[in-house]
């Protein structure tokens, strides 16, 4: 791999980019399920939101990983339109993915389109992500690596879309959160493996900025938004809640209206 490392800083940027994918995907998913559970322009806001979280889910997974990223005899820098474009394409083709799975009549259907709109998402979103990368010298890739890369992000994201629609447990949306940010993860490392960097040291200046000028700020600023969201959604009542709630409500009216029925004159 070109004299790559991974582990500038030790294990902390895969453990700490695998706990963002797990929570990007957690409340993905779980907008997925409530969007299922309602109707009209709720249904829609949802997706929306579940769409924001796994597309930015992965990409914060993705630029902490490349945070740990390093090649000897040459200094890295991130072209910033190139690195929003990365985060944007995610959002949109996990969009198109989610919005399947929301509107499609046929189940199977919905899963598959579903699973193969959010695992292009994460495919695309990661080869964006490195060609905003900017070296001295030049990157290769495997096209066999690069095909297989994109089938563990297709098939585990529908794996994760399938658990999370099936299984209705607070144990089986963890089970299916900890599936994506699994697929989210080896796709990424699997795509590294892909490639190869061929140095040329140069004294010269790189364009764009550095991991710690925009990648950082960017990364904690989304790791935030997800986390806050996540505890939004996990206390906010689903669409069953309401409707018991609604339920009770009038139950509460009936029995009211009874009672002052019957003490009346």
């Amino acid at each position: 791999m070109g004299g790559m490392h991974h582990l500038s800083y030790g294990w902390l940027t895969p453990v700490l980019s695998y706990v963002m994918a797990c929570v990007g995907a957690a409340l993905g998913l779980r907008c997925t399920v409530r969007a299922l559970a309602s109707e009209g322009q709720a249904r829609r806001n949802w997706l929306l939101s579940a769409a924001v979280a796994i597309g930015s889910g992965i990409w914060t997974m993705h630029f902490v990983a490349m945070l740990g990223f390093a090649v000897p005899g040459t200094a890295i820098r991130y072209d910033v339109p190139l690195t929003v474009l990365s985060l944007v394409v995610a959002v949109v083709v996990v969009g198109a993915g989610t919005f399947v799975v929301g509107h499609a009549r046929s189940r199977t259907r919905s899963l598959l389109m579903g699973g193969l709109g959010t695992g292009l998402g994460v495919a695309a979103m990661h080869y964006i992500g490195m060609a905003a990368l900017r070296l001295h010298g030049e990157i290769s890739y495997s096209p066999l690596i690069v095909g297989l890369s994109v089938l563990i992000a297709v098939v585990a994201a529908t794996a994760a879309l399938w658990a999370a629609l099936t299984v209705h447990s607070t144990a089986g949306a963890t089970v299916a959160s900890l599936v994506m940010g699994l697929a989210v993860s080896s796709m990424h490392y699997t795509g590294m493996a892909a490639a190869t960097v061929h140095p040329t040291p140069s004294g010269a200046a790189l364009p764009g900025a550095t991991a710690t000028e925009f990648i950082f700020p960017l990364t904690v600023v989304l790791g935030s938004f997800l986390f806050l969201t996540s505890a939004f959604v996990a206390l906010s009542p689903t669409a069953q809640q309401r409707r018991e709630a609604e339920a009770a409500m009038r139950r509460l009216h009936d029995v009211e209206a009874r009672g002052i029925t019957m003490t009346g004159p």
